[in-house]
């Protein structure tokens, strides 16, 4: 029994490595996919275009594709290095990679939000004055948030699971450490998968029930 729950002790350490990633990618997505939401509701028609192409071609692009780009094209070949650190440089490029790709579905679920917003709002703020930007940061944007907190949340659910193609990057996540496991105890393979299984559902089904609160307690009165 001693031996079972040896074979385990390095679990903890590499799922702590997957939250990681998933905070950082998750605070990176939000900004940029921010960004890219109000280029899709712009008024000018190049910053529109920008947006939905990018949109298009990330949402679309396999994220392995664009963690082994990060790791071959910007590092290998372009030599890029985001620290000095080797290890610390191959984390930082799987969260360049997780955020591209994932800021893509969080402007898709911004702009759902939006959507949630009354015409009359955006009518009522060029009334009083206000240019787009000003409007989109003091009126349509906080009540896009409100309206997009159960997208926001399944794509954050979607990061927290695809954090193990950072193993792609050399990243020494949780998949990476079972696929090791695995290889060196198939023996007890099952208990293994039931070990990794059930920590990406400790962690991924608090980020559920927090959501479904949020957006009970967020919920705008129609």
């Amino acid at each position: 029994m001693g031996d079972f729950f040896t074979l385990f002790e390095d679990v903890p350490a590499a799922f702590w490595v997957n939250i990681q990633l998933a905070f950082w990618a998750g605070l990176a997505s939000l900004v940029l996919g921010t960004i890219l939401g109000v280029m899709r509701i712009s008024p000018i028609a190049s910053l529109r275009w920008f947006g939905t192409a990018y949109v298009n071609i990330f949402r679309n692009t396999p994220l392995t594709i664009i963690m082994v780009f990060a790791v071959l094209g910007l590092w290998g070949q372009l030599q890029i290095n985001l620290s000095s650190n080797f290890t610390l440089n191959f984390f930082l490029l799987a969260v360049v990679a997780l955020s591209v790709y994932h800021a893509a579905f969080v402007c898709e679920a911004i702009r759902s939000g939006v959507n949630t917003v009354p015409l009359g709002q955006a009518e009522a703020a060029r009334s009083i004055g206000l240019s787009f930007l000003p409007a989109a940061r003091l009126i349509i944007l906080p009540q896009a948030f409100r309206g997009a907190v159960v997208p926001l949340g399944n794509v954050l659910i979607a990061l927290v699971k695809n954090t193990t193609v950072a193993a792609a990057a050399s990243v020494a996540e949780a998949s990476g450490l079972m696929k090791t496991l695995i290889e060196f105890r198939p023996d007890v393979m099952t208990q293994i998968f039931l070990v990794f299984a059930l920590g990406f559902v400790v962690i991924v089904i608090p980020i559920g029930l927090l959501t479904t609160w949020a957006s009970k307690k967020l919920a705008v009165s129609r």
